[in-house]
């Protein structure tokens, strides 16, 4: 049976503007609780590009895990 290596996540070396799917797989929650955490004001997103892309600041994200950034 083949054993899944999940990559250890550095905070160093995620940028400064993370997507829905790093934030949610950083947090272990769907992708639709990241959105609906936006919508709510716990997480506020960032929209860029003509779609409204959404972008979560490092820091928020930093914040609502009670962590710091070392920058």
């Amino acid at each position: 049976m083949e054993e899944k290596t999940k990559k250890k996540i550095r905070l160093e070396d995620l940028p400064d503007l993370l997507t829905v799917k790093e934030v949610s797989e950083l947090l272990r929650v769907s992708p639709l609780t990241i959105k609906r955490w936006g919508k709510r004001g716990k997480l506020p997103a960032i929209r860029i590009n003509s779609r409204g892309d959404r972008r979560y600041k490092k820091e928020a994200v930093l914040w609502l895990l009670g962590m710091q950034s070392n920058q």
